[in-house]
C-alpha cells in the first residue's frame, strides 16, 4: 500500500541512492529531480519497480519546481557541492539561494521540507563552503520554521568522494601529506545510517529541528587515514605539511577540473567536525548510528586492494 509521495532533489548522489532504496522498499513513491534525464536513468533500477519517477527540471525553474512540490507530500533537498565551477555551480547559488527558493515554495504549498546541510559549518567562518551552508540553514528557518535540517559529519560509502578518493591516493603515494598535524576530529557516518535517520524523521513526522547526525565514534584525520591504509593493506608515511606549503599546493590543485584539494577545503579542514554538546543529535533522538567506520569501509575496500576481493592476503586469513 502506497504511503506518501516524496520529492528528492539531488537523488543521483550517494545519499540519494541509499534513500531511494529505503523509501521504495517501505512503500513510498519517490520522485527524483534531475537536470539531465539521460544521466539519471539508472535511478529506475535503484528501488522497487513502479515506485520511482524521474523528472527533468532545472532547480531554479519556479513553475516546474512548484508543480513538482505541489504533487508530493514531503520534499528532501540533498543537493550540495564540494567546490565551485563556473557561474552556476557556486556555493552561494547551490547552498544558500536554492534552499531559500525551495523553502519559499514549500511554505506556499504547505509541504514538509527536509534539508541536508553539514556539521559544524557555523564555526568555520573563513570557509565559503561553510558560510554558504550556514546561510542556507538560516534562510530555510526564516521562511519555514517547520522544516527539518540534518547536519551530518563526513558521509561515507562505496559511492562517496571521500574514502574512495583517499584510498586511491594512498594506493599510489608511499609518503602522504598531513594537514594540521592530522588532529582535526570527525564523526564519520555511513550513508545507510544517515538514510535510516532520514527515514526515522519521515516516519515520526519530526519537524522544526536541527539534528546533528554523527557516526558511533569520533576519529582524528590521522586515525581515518590509518584506518583506510589498514583496509587496503598498505603502510604509509604521513608527513606533516607546513601551512604555507599546504596552501601553495591547494592553490595549484584547485585549478584541476575535479580538484583533489582547494584552499577553501583546506580552511575547512582545521575545524573539528563532531557533535556539539548543546545541540540535538541522532543519539538524543534514540536513533544511534550503528556502522563502525573500519567495518563499513572494509566492505568495499577490496576494490583498492591488490588482488581485489580475492587477494592472497585475505585468502590466507580466511
Amino acid at each position: 500500500m502506497l504511503k506518501k509521495k516524496i520529492l528528492i532533489f539531488g537523488s543521483t548522489g550517494q545519499i540519494g541512492r541509499h534513500l531511494i532504496r529505503k523509501l521504495t522498499k517501505n512503500n513510498y513513491k519517490v520522485i527524483c529531480q534531475t537536470r539531465n534525464l539521460h544521466k539519471a536513468i539508472f535511478l529506475k533500477t535503484s528501488g522497487s519497480i513502479g515506485y520511482i519517477d524521474i523528472k527533468e527540471t532545472k532547480i531554479f525553474d519556479y513553475e516546474k519546481v512548484s508543480e513538482l512540490v505541489d504533487n508530493t507530500d514531503i520534499v528532501i533537498n540533498l543537493i550540495g557541492i564540494l567546490f565551485e565551477s563556473g557561474k552556476i555551480n557556486t556555493f552561494e547559488k547551490i547552498h544558500t539561494l536554492f534552499p531559500k527558493f525551495l523553502s519559499e515554495i514549500c511554505k506556499k504549498k504547505n509541504k514538509h521540507l527536509i534539508h541536508i546541510s553539514s556539521l559544524g559549518v557555523e564555526n568555520a567562518s573563513d570557509s565559503k563552503y561553510a558560510a554558504s551552508k550556514a546561510k542556507g540553514e538560516n534562510k530555510i528557518f526564516e521562511n519555514l520554521p517547520s522544516a527539518t535540517i540534518l547536519k551530518p559529519s563526513i558521509v561515507y560509502s562505496v559511492n562517496d568522494s571521500f574514502t574512495t578518493r583517499f584510498m586511491s591516493l594512498l594506493n599510489f603515494f608511499p609518503i602522504f601529506p598531513l594537514y594540521y598535524g592530522g588532529k582535526t576530529k570527525f564523526a564519520p557516518i555511513h550513508a545507510s545510517d544517515l538514510t535510516d535517520i532520514i527515514f526515522h524523521v519521515i516516519e515520526n513526522n519530526i519537524k522544526g529541528k536541527k539534528i546533528e547526525t554523527v557516526g558511533p565514534k569520533n576519529l582524528t584525520f590521522l586515525e581515518i587515514l590509518n584506518t583506510l591504509c589498514k583496509c587496503i593493506n598498505k603502510k604509509r608515511v604521513f608527513l606533516p605539511l607546513p601551512l604555507f606549503l599546504a596552501k601553495f599546493s591547494a592553490k595549484i590543485l584547485e585549478k584541476m577540473p575535479n580538484p583533489l584539494l582547494t584552499v577553501d577545503q583546506l580552511n575547512l579542514l582545521k575545524y573539528d567536525n563532531i557533535s556539539s554538546k548543546n545541540n540535538l543529535n541522532n543519539f538524543d533522538l534514540g536513533y544511534p548510528s550503528k556502522i563502525n567506520f573500519e567495518e563499513g569501509v572494509m566492505k568495499y575496500a577490496y576494490n583498492w586492494r591488490e588482488g581485489g576481493q580475492f587477494s592472497v592476503k585475505d585468502f590466507k586469513k580466511s
